[in-house]
């Protein structure tokens, strides 16, 4: 599965993912603007398209969905990067009730990601 979000501003999230380690597979333009790109970290793919607007400018996006990023190496290091390149936590990296460590992001348009370590 490789979930695609319809964000507010495509280069804002390519920016916020990038910080936490994520590179540009690729990427379309339409008449010169950036319309959405494709991303990839590790094993992680996803996709982002840049919000038309017909369905309402501003509306909430990212209730109902979090999206569970496993990664390799250690989580607090992996915090602490995403710290020290201006993300803020919205969750402080914590051991889980099924034995993996992770953290929470929020990414600008509002998709929250917790970032993990393999469950134990």
């Amino acid at each position: 599965m490789m979930p695609s979000l319809t964000v507010d501003n495509v280069q804002d999230s390519l920016d916020f993912f990038g910080k936490l380690g994520f590179e540009v597979e690729d990427r379309w333009e339409k008449d010169g603007v950036l319309m959405g790109a494709m991303l990839k970290a590790g094993h992680a793919r996803l996709g982002l398209s840049q919000d038309d607007g017909q369905k309402g400018r501003g509306r909430v996006k990212g209730l109902g969905i979090r999206l569970y990023v496993e990664a390799d190496g250690d989580i607090d290091q992996a915090a602490a990067r995403a710290r020290a390149a201006g993300i803020t936590l919205t969750k402080e990296p914590h051991d889980t009730e099924w034995g993996s460590r992770s953290f929470d992001v929020t990414e600008p348009t509002g998709f929250v990601l917790t970032i993990a370590s393999p469950s134990r």
